[in-house]
């Protein structure tokens, strides 16, 4: 296995134990899914995580992939857990979504609709 192999596994598990320990007693590292991939962590329905464990931040290209598998898995937030520098501990690490993601995981969260016209990105911001 590749040391940046190695790596990805070590986040990956990390993550889980510290789920696992914070009441998600379903979630488990998810097989690699090759072109229709559909995240790094399984067992939270309606949730995709990506983890990442590198030198450098690449949050646009990150984020996108999170989006990208979460249309995989046809769920509804796709969010990047990526590893802090200078702590081992998951619950230090940051977790990073689009503002789109962040407004509809607060919807959800205060029990709101979604508003009739949403914002679709893809089409440059214009109402769908």
């Amino acid at each position: 296995m590749s040391r940046s192999k190695a790596k990805g596994t070590a986040a990956e598990t990390a993550v889980v134990r510290f789920l696992r320990a914070a009441g998600f007693a379903q979630a488990e590292r998810r097989t690699l899914g090759g072109a229709q991939d559909r995240g790094d962590i399984a067992g939270i329905p309606g949730v995709v995580i990506e983890v990442k464990n590198c030198a450098r931040d690449q949050l646009p290209a990150w984020v996108a992939e999170a989006e990208l598998e979460r249309d995989n898995d046809h769920a509804n937030l796709g969010v990047v857990w990526h590893k802090r520098r200078g702590t081992t501990d998951p619950g230090r690490w940051f977790v990073t979504m689009s503002g789109a993601q962040f407004a509809a995981l607060l919807r959800e969260q205060q029990g709101l609709p979604a508003p009739a016209a949403e914002v679709d990105a893809a089409n440059g911001g214009e109402a769908a």
